[in-house]
């Protein structure tokens, strides 16, 4: 075993004992020795326990510990904490910026147990409200994570999209100096919408490819110095893989379909298609006998089938929302004021409406409301509905969904709210049956409007609980409740593999953003994309309604009208 390695456990072991509140002095003297033994000429791995205690810096109590961690590759001191800590935690201290105490603090007094939970709170503005933690420490924790995130070669869907404009656009100057019109579009999983993309693939259609790849090299944005099944690869600086297919102009449009669409699916259109050549995509699927299909549905779902007897979905798009719902201001752990949120809606996105959802009383980390705040805040957005009318402002709440499937507030609390959106928040640590059983019971509470990200997902860092999907898509029917889209980049919750059956069984979706401050209302684009990958229409989505439906829709809820769809 080579000393940074020993160095290594030893200075794990001082900072989960720090975590653990335990001796001060200990715990400076096994982080000292951790420090001494990384920097020792020799290594220590074949000494005895005698020539170990004589070692500056490790005394007897130490050179124990090395001992026993040489001959049995642990220390039991180590194993016990490490019993004693979430994994995540223990992850949390490879972060650069934050300590054991720190992190103590994000444990014992924020909840939060994984790295995820950290990126999430810090995109939502929670970590500033912390003892210790001020806005430069938080950004400067977020920007760690992404770069841990980029380092497990995946990227969020939201995070490669700044990237593909740039390549883009970089990539159109530079070949439009070798051809007048080149053609030129991303394709892939990222065309297609996926939430998760490990490569970027752009596809090129060029009088002279062949000339155009020789001087590649000239390319100064990225450095294409591989090939691979006849594409071009670059790496970009975040650790990005990047694949460019230079094809003949002639041939773009069928190079194009085919690396955009799963494999499944080019095969089963190109069998009736043929190979072309094709002046458009919708060509090759006029020639396949079918309407043409958007990117997003090219999953080989069931799309071809509806193609084929034009029964295809009008998808959703941008311009159909009405209004945003499921959004924090400074009530609880927003930035924003209600007013803010309010003026953003109605004058710079155009929209009609607003739904607040502060957090409820149970969410202590993020300065939930009690019963006298939601009354002081319900008259709040009375003198505003009075002043910014007809624009509207819903009184809402994000209501915790306790152990039980309970929400934690009384019957004659809820029923002052216009909507409730009912949340897990809490001991996320479920087995299936578990969570499903309390899902279903607040789906059941009459006072529940929409169920808010169903399984607690976190992209990238954490996988969320499993639940019986069937079970509870089929709970929100029978009950008249609303299954989120949680729009923000780091959620897309419900997962859009699921929305087919939802709509099937007559469930309405809701594209909400999840907003803590004005900016995040722009995350419903991200939501709208894998809704419009679900198959999701705009007569389906509740966000859509308009200001007068979406009253009746709100109305007839707490009348207990179930017949909700338009």
């Amino acid at each position: 075993m080579e000393n940074k390695t020993i160095a290594r456990t030893l200075r794990l072991l001082s900072q989960l004992m720090e975590l653990h509140s335990e001796n001060p002095f200990k715990i400076k003297s096994v982080a000292n020795a951790a420090f001494k033994i990384d920097k020792l000429p020799y290594a220590i791995a074949g000494k005895s326990l005698e020539e170990l205690s004589v070692i500056d810096g490790l005394g007897k109590s130490i050179s124990a510990k090395v001992w026993e961690l040489l001959q049995k590759g642990s220390i039991t001191e180590l194993q016990d904490l490490l019993g004693n800590t979430p994994e995540g935690i223990v992850e949390m201290l490879g972060i650069k910026g934050i300590g054991p105490k720190k992190i103590l603090t994000i444990w014992k007094e924020l909840g939060i147990e994984n790295i995820g939970e950290l990126y999430y709170a810090c995109n939502e503005n929670r970590l500033i409200e912390a003892k210790g933690f001020g806005l430069k420490t938080q950004e400067e924790i977020k920007k760690v994570i992404e770069f841990q995130m980029a380092g497990h070669g995946k990227f969020l869907y939201a995070q490669a999209a700044p990237l593909v404009r740039k390549l883009h656009e970089d990539l159109s100057l530079w070949l439009g100096i070798s051809e007048p019109a080149p053609l030129l579009s991303i394709a892939g999983a990222y065309r297609r919408g996926l939430e998760v993309v490990d490569e970027l693939v752009f596809v090129a259609g060029l009088a002279q490819p062949e000339q155009v790849k020789a001087g590649i090299s000239r390319f100064t944005p990225l450095q294409f110095d591989a090939q691979e099944e006849g594409f071009l690869i670059a790496m970009s600086p975040f650790g990005l893989k990047i694949r460019l297919y230079l094809a003949p102009a002639d041939d773009f449009y069928r190079q194009l379909f085919i690396h955009t669409g799963n494999e499944a699916h080019v095969e089963a259109v190109l069998e009736n298609a043929g190979q072309g050549p094709f002046k458009s995509e919708e060509a090759i699927y006029r020639q396949a006998g079918l309407d043409y299909i958007t990117p997003e549905l090219r999953e080989a779902l069931g799309e071809i089938e509806q193609a084929a007897a034009h029964q295809l979905p009008v998808l959703i798009t941008d311009e159909d929302l009405r209004g945003s719902l499921h959004n924090h201001s400074t009530w609880s752990d927003g930035v924003h004021t209600i007013e803010e949120m309010a003026l953003y809606c109605r004058d710079t996105l155009k929209l009609e409406y607003l739904g607040l959802c502060d957090h409820s009383r149970s969410a202590f980390y993020a300065n939930g409301l009690n019963e006298q705040r939601v009354y002081a805040q319900h008259q709040e957005i009375d003198a505003l509905n009075a002043r910014l009318a007809p624009f509207r402002i819903f009184k809402g709440i994000e209501s915790d969904i306790l152990n039980d499937g309970s929400l934690d507030y009384s019957d004659d609390i809820l029923k002052h709210f216009d909507f409730v959106v009912a949340s897990v928040h809490s001991n996320l640590r479920m087995d299936e049956q578990k969570a499903t059983a309390r899902l279903i019971k607040a789906i059941e509470n009459p006072y529940t409007t929409i169920l808010g990200h169903p399984t607690g997902r976190l992209l990238l860092s954490r996988k969320g609980y499993p639940i019986d999907y069937t079970k509870v898509i089929d709970a929100c029917a029978a009950n008249g409740v609303v299954i989120e889209i949680n729009a923000n980049p780091l959620r897309l919750d419900l997962d859009w593999r699921w929305h087919r059956y939802a709509l099937e069984k007559g469930v309405l979706l809701s594209v909400n953003p999840d907003a803590h401050r004005i900016e995040g209302f722009h995350d419903m684009q991200y939501g709208i994309l894998v809704g419009r990958k679900g198959g999701l229409q705009a007569k389906q989505c509740l966000n859509a309604f308009s200001l007068t439906d979406i009253e009746q829709h709100f109305s007839n809820k707490k009348a207990g009208i179930l017949n909700f769809a338009r």
